[in-house]
C-alpha cells in the first residue's frame, strides 16, 4: 500500500524517514578500515578498499537487532528480524556508498559534482546482489542530489531510487506516473515529494545485477522536471530496505568510478533556417586537459517540443530531449588545446523562441 501523507502525521513522518534512507545521529559508530568486520551497532559504519567505499548498518527504522558482515567487496545481512507494517516505513537501509552523505565522505569519488560538469557523464556504477527466499524488502540504489555541493545534513534536491527487486506488498513513495525503458530494461516510474523530490524506478523484471552510467536515470529525472542540471550529485548508494526479515541479503560486489581521465569543453553556435528549422553549427569540442584524449562525448538537452532531424561530424543519438553526440573514428583524438567541430539540425514549435543550452563534454 502507498505511504502517503493522507495516512496521518505519524505515517507522513515514517514516509519521510523511509525516503531518507540514512539517518545518522551523534552516537554513530565508525569502525576502523578492514574487511570481514561484523557491525551490529544501530548506526555503525566501516570503510573498505582504503576508504573508497563506506558500508553502513543503518538500522534506523526499527528497535530490533540487525548485523552485517563486511567483506572487501560488499556486505551481507547476517542477523535481522524486522516486522514492520508494509504500508509504512521499512526497518533499515544497510548499504554501501561512494561520495558524501551525512558528514561522511569516501576517498577519490570526486563528489559532490555538478551535473553539468563534463565528468558527470562518465560516472559508472555496478552491483551484484544475492536475494534469499522469504521476507519483504526491496533491493535499491539511492542516488542523492542537492542544489548545493553538500557534504553533510539532509539533501534538499532529489533522491533517485533504482529498485532492482521488490518482494512483498510494498510500493515506492508517491504515485506511479509512467513507464520508461532505461539501462536495457523496462521500469515503472513513481514520483512523490517529502520535502525533496523522490523519483523511483522499479524494474518490471527483477535482476540481481546492473551496470549503468548514473546519468541514465538522472537525465530521465531532469526531463521530467524533478531534477535541475545546476544541482550536484552527492552520493551513490546500493543496499536493501527490509520490512520483514531478512537475513541473507547481500551485496557481493559494488563498484563506482569515473570513466575517462581527460577533460574537454563544448560550445555551440546557433544558426537559423526556415519553417522553424534551425541548426547548431559548429559545436566546438576542445581538449582542455594536459594530455591527448582519444575520444569525446557531448550532451545537450533540447527544449520541450524540439526534435532532432539531422546531424554531421558525430554519431548522434537521442533519449527523450537529451541529445548525445560521440566522436567519429577520425575526429576523436585531440591534442591539448586542439578543437574539432560537429553540428545538428532540429525543428521547434512555431512561436516558441527557445534554444538548446548547457553543453557538457566528457573525454575518454
Amino acid at each position: 500500500m502507498r505511504r502517503t501523507r493522507e495516512r496521518g502525521v505519524r505515517r507522513a513522518v515514517m514516509a519521510v524517514l523511509a525516503a531518507l534512507g540514512l539517518v545518522l545521529t551523534a552516537g554513530a559508530v565508525t569502525a576502523p578500515a578492514h574487511a570481514d568486520t561484523t557491525i551490529c551497532e544501530q548506526y555503525g559504519t566501516t570503510t573498505i578498499q582504503g576508504g573508497k567505499y563506506h558500508v553502513q548498518n543503518n538500522n534506523w527504522g526499527d528497535d530490533t537487532r540487525q548485523c552485517v558482515n563486511v567483506t572487501g567487496l560488499g556486505f551481507s545481512v547476517t542477523e535481522a528480524s524486522h516486522d514492520r507494517p508494509t504500508d509504512g516505513a521499512p526497518g533499515s537501509y544497510p548499504s554501501i556508498f561512494a561520495g558524501c552523505h551525512r558528514a561522511q565522505c569516501t576517498s577519490g569519488s570526486g563528489l559532490p559534482m555538478r551535473i553539468s560538469d563534463g565528468r558527470f557523464n562518465g560516472i559508472q556504477t555496478s552491483v551484484h546482489m544475492t536475494y534469499p527466499s522469504g521476507g519483504v524488502y526491496n533491493a535499491a540504489y539511492d542516488i542523492w542530489l542537492d542544489p548545493a555541493p553538500r557534504t553533510d545534513g539532509q539533501n534538499t534536491g532529489a533522491e533517485i531510487m533504482v529498485w532492482l527487486n521488490r518482494v512483498g506488498p510494498i510500493q515506492p513513495i508517491g504515485s506511479r506516473v509512467g513507464t520508461v525503458s532505461l539501462a536495457g530494461a523496462s521500469w515503472e516510474v513513481w514520483y512523490g515529494n517529502v520535502g525533496w523530490n523522490v523519483i523511483s524506478y522499479v524494474r518490471t523484471l527483477a535482476t540481481t545485477s546492473i551496470d549503468f552510467t548514473v546519468r541514465t536515470f538522472v537525465d530521465d529525472a531532469v526531463n521530467r522536471g524533478h531534477v535541475q542540471r545546476s544541482w550536484y550529485l552527492t552520493s551513490v548508494q546500493a543496499g536493501f530496505q527490509p520490512w520483514v526479515g531478512q537475513t541473507g541479503l547481500a551485496v557481493n560486489n559494488f563498484s563506482y568510478g569515473i570513466i575517462g581521465g581527460g577533460s574537454c569543453s563544448a560550445t555551440g553556435t546557433l544558426s537559423y533556417g526556415g519553417n522553424n528549422i534551425y541548426a547548431v553549427d559548429p559545436i566546438s569540442v576542445t581538449n582542455t586537459g594536459p594530455s591527448t584524449i582519444s575520444g569525446w562525448t557531448v550532451t545537450v538537452t533540447l527544449p520541450a517540443g524540439h526534435s532532432l532531424i539531422g546531424s554531421w561530424g558525430a554519431t548522434v543519438t537521442t533519449s527523450g530531449q537529451t541529445v548525445t553526440a560521440r566522436n567519429l573514428s577520425y575526429n576523436g583524438s585531440l591534442a591539448p588545446g586542439a578543437s574539432v567541430g560537429f553540428g545538428f539540425q532540429a525543428v521547434r514549435p512555431p512561436g516558441v523562441p527557445q534554444w538548446p543550452s548547457g553543453y557538457t563534454c566528457v573525454a575518454s
